[in-house]
């Protein structure tokens, strides 16, 4: 049997399909359930980067000089692109491009002290940590960074996912997350050599840590069982979160970013 199949009564049980690997290459081979799971995961992603980029905006215009300011302005474009690039797929499902897009406030945020519940705010499908605001250029490069790393660590796990064309693209736009978070280390290096900027780091990265590591969801997850059932998830929401917390610490314990 192919790595690709309509899966039906002649062929073989999707679970067992996907189960050895097997991938799906299109909507018209895609049954109901794993299309909703699809399509949720898709949403998570396209709102998140959208509601990112709308909030690292104001960091062009914080940014101290020439090179931070061109680093800000395309880590804020690229981000919409990876939103439409995933959109485009999610088009092919019927989704509307002009009216997602409009679906939102994208820029809208919480109070900085909120409790934004880690689950999805109704319709709004955006990861919790983009509810809450950025406070000048320090603030978003902690969060840069911090978010950064962990978009990096699930990427690497989403790329294997059993939909064949979101796993292509996630694999297109994951150098380039790479590259921003990459862009949020260098601001930190540069802030680290100042006592006062370090110390505005140290406090940024206490408040922001929290809030990244909810995005890889709770350690019990009956909703991964299903993504992992499905081939759409394959590394546990804690195992993904242990992997980001060492590597994030690593680099902030060099830098003397920790208290």
């Amino acid at each position: 049997m192919t790595n690709e199949a309509v899966l039906d009564d002649d062929t073989m049980n999707l679970a067992d399909y996907l189960a050895r690997g097997g991938k799906l290459t299109s909507p018209n081979n895609v049954p109901p359930r794993y299309r909703a799971e699809l399509l949720r995961l898709m949403s998570s992603f396209v709102d998140s980067e959208l509601a990112g980029s709308a909030g690292f905006a104001d960091a062009i215009n914080w940014a101290p000089g020439l090179k931070e300011r061109i680093a800000a302005s395309r880590i804020t474009l690229e981000k919409v692109d990876h939103a439409e690039q995933v959109l485009d797929l999610m088009s092919d499902f019927g989704t509307d491009k002009a009216l997602y897009n409009k679906a939102h406030s994208w820029s809208a945020r919480q109070p900085r002290d909120a409790k934004v519940d880690a689950k999805r705010q109704g319709g709004d499908m955006r990861l919790s940590v983009f509810h809450y605001p950025l406070q000048g250029w320090t603030d978003a490069v902690v969060m840069n960074f911090l978010m950064g790393l962990a978009t990096v660590h699930q990427l690497k796990d989403l790329s294997q996912t059993s939909y064949q064309p979101l796993g292509e693209v996630f694999r297109k736009i994951l150098p380039r997350e790479q590259r921003h978070m990459e862009l949020g280390l260098e601001g930190l290096q540069v802030l680290a050599v100042d006592e006062t900027a370090r110390q505005e780091a140290q406090s940024s990265v206490a408040y922001w840590l929290p809030k990244v590591s909810e995005t890889f969801g709770p350690a019990k997850s009956e909703r991964f069982d299903r993504l992992k059932q499905m081939g759409l998830r394959q590394t546990d929401n804690e195992t993904l979160r242990a992997a980001w917390q060492a590597d994030a610490n690593e680099r902030l314990n060099e830098l003397k970013l920790t208290k």
